[in-house]
């Protein structure tokens, strides 16, 4: 019989937020997939949980997707879980899945934490309808993206990191002038913060401000006025 490979969402930031659910599956499970085992060794210490963790990040995924799904074919019972809130959204996952469904392997959810959503509830910008984009590309196509994205009628929200969020602010006072802008740092870390303006201002106070962390950007629909 074929064991089960659970998707498992983990804090963004404040351990507290795990569910039990997610606490019990991962102290049954065989073996944990994880981006950084370092990371995941963090939680399930907090947790006393003490499990097989076994690498599985954008670099060798491929590589250790068979091995996964031959260990559950034998039985085994799996989690992946990623550095913060839940797997495969903008975060490595998404060909095991895929694989494990062509493999008639069954897949639970456990539901928790996404840094998405929890930017969305905070925004107070429409939520009816969104386009989540993840991370623009780096270079290449970044403003061709962009560019089509000034043209979105919905609600847009991005990911970015401390290294880019300067500048992808920069590029909407450009692009999106006129579209109220949200920004969350830190969502439920110690330092968390969140700037609420028009691409111009926001850009004011960035420059500042010695900016860390991550972010989520979440940007009005075109129309939106506060």
């Amino acid at each position: 019989m074929f064991g089960k490979l659970y998707i498992v969402s983990t804090p963004i930031g404040n351990l507290k937020d795990i569910t039990s659910r997610a606490l019990e599956t991962l102290e049954q499970v065989d073996f944990i997939l994880c981006e950084d085992t370092r990371i995941t060794s963090r939680l399930l210490k907090h947790y006393n949980i003490t499990k097989k963790l076994i690498s599985f990040n954008a670099v060798s995924e491929t590589k250790k997707i068979p091995i996964t799904l031959k260990r559950i074919q034998t039985g085994e019972n799996c989690a992946l879980v990623s550095d913060a809130g839940t797997p495969a959204i903008s975060d490595p996952g998404i060909r095991l899945i895929s694989q494990a469904i062509k493999e008639e392997i069954e897949i639970i959810p456990i539901p928790g934490a996404s840094a998405l959503i929890a930017a969305l509830t905070v925004s107070g910008l429409p939520t009816d309808s969104f386009v989540f984009e993840g991370f623009l590309p780096q270079k290449k196509g970044r403003q061709k993206k962009l560019k089509e994205l000034s043209e979105e009628k919905r609600t847009i929200v991005l990911y970015e990191s401390t290294y880019r969020i300067k500048k992808l602010i920069a590029e909407l006072v450009d692009y999106m002038p006129g579209r109220f802008v949200v920004v969350c740092r830190e969502l439920t870390k110690m330092f968390e913060e969140t700037w609420r303006g028009y691409p111009n201002e926001l850009k004011e106070q960035l420059n500042e401000k010695v900016v860390k962390g991550e972010f989520v950007v979440v940007i009005a629909p075109i129309g939106w006025k506060i």
